[in-house]
């Protein structure tokens, strides 16, 4: 499996990240040992979880396997979040020092681990001071409980804000941010990923395939039944079939796809996990799977190179709109048009 530094860190990851938001729910604790040994048998050395996921189950899960596999737990660099509610209280949520603080012990606990490698905020909170946030976490990496930080979900500003005061503060940088990207999913280029390629950041990309928009799986105007996410829920989140259904220029994208896995002989979704794989920043995709089946296809992904024209054929196809304004005519469209495919 291809490996990659863990953004601007020593560290080293393979480029193929097991997700593990399912494990607890949409997959039992059998699926989930059955995904996580697949995963690294295959030489994948890098686990996303966070403490929400199933109510903490997630983290307790792959804290029982890193238990049960001492080998592969060795080599293997887990990854986990805090910032949303673990209780009730108006302190058990956000980014201050006091949940950060319990958020962090609690899921060094359920993993069964005395130190995290990559604490990630899950999201940014308006109501903390930055200072404070980056304050903590400079004195747990100081403490030994984690290796590296990074940010989840996070603005451009918000990244080159916290880049600048911990640079200023001389406090540990982070390393990475965990955005929503994949081709229909685009519009981080314009801020974001910039952002991140000025800090030397790397990209942990979530939800690669689009909810599953880009394997193939869904038809034009026929509602998706049966056990899939839009199966069991057609309107869920920003893969609302009705949406998407109604967009031209995801059937576009799609079309695109198709012709590029037919003439390549591969699956839709090898060719969008490629595409997504070879942006610039980018340091590791992060796969989610319900079965140990789905991930072994998704893993075929890895050493796909995509040719110049086959990436400019999905590039042009999935291009993100842009508005008049900042980026269009009469703003700064020439200094923030989306970025070109290849790894920074």
């Amino acid at each position: 499996m291809q490996l990659r530094r863990l953004g601007n860190s020593g560290a080293i990851v393979s480029a193929w990240c097991l997700g593990t938001m399912t494990f607890g729910n949409e997959a039992d604790e059998a699926t989930s040992f059955a995904l996580m040994d697949l995963y690294a048998k295959a030489g994948g050395n890098f686990i996303d979880t966070a403490d929400v996921y199933s109510d903490g189950a997630s983290e307790a899960i792959v804290g029982r396997w890193l238990q049960a596999r001492p080998t592969e737990a060795r080599q293997m660099l887990v990854a986990t979040k805090g910032r949303f509610p673990t209780g009730s209280g108006p302190n058990d949520i956000g980014l201050s020092r006091r949940h950060l603080g319990m958020a962090l012990d609690a899921s060094l606990r359920r993993l069964g681990v005395e130190h995290i490698d990559l604490y990630q905020m899950h999201a940014w909170d308006g109501l903390t001071p930055l200072e404070e946030t980056l304050r903590f976490l400079d004195d747990a990496v100081r403490a030994g409980k984690i290796g590296y930080y990074g940010f989840s979900n996070y603005l451009g500003w918000q990244v080159t804000k916290a880049v600048q005061i911990a640079k200023f503060m001389g406090y540990a940088p982070p390393v990475t941010l965990q955005p929503h990207y994949n081709l229909i999913v685009r519009d981080i280029e314009f801020e974001i990923v910039p952002a991140c390629l000025d800090a030397n950041m790397g990209l942990l990309p979530w939800s690669p395939l689009g909810g599953g928009w880009l394997t193939g799986k869904y038809r034009r105007d026929t509602t998706p039944t049966g056990a899939t996410r839009l199966g069991e829920n057609p309107n869920r989140g920003q893969e609302s079939y009705a949406q998407r259904n109604a967009s031209e220029r995801v059937w576009g994208i799609i079309a695109a796809l198709e012709t590029v896995a037919g003439a390549r002989g591969v699956s839709m979704a090898e060719v969008a996990l490629a595409w997504v794989c070879g942006r610039p920043a980018v340091t590791s995709v992060i796969l989610g799977a319900r079965t140990p089946e789905q991930l072994a296809q998704n893993l075929k992904a890895d050493g796909l190179q995509l040719a110049p024209e086959e990436v400019a054929k999905l590039d042009a196809a999935s291009a993100p709109v842009m508005g008049d304004y900042p980026y269009g005519p009469g703003g700064s469209k020439q200094r923030t048009r989306p970025l070109a495919g290849g790894r920074a």
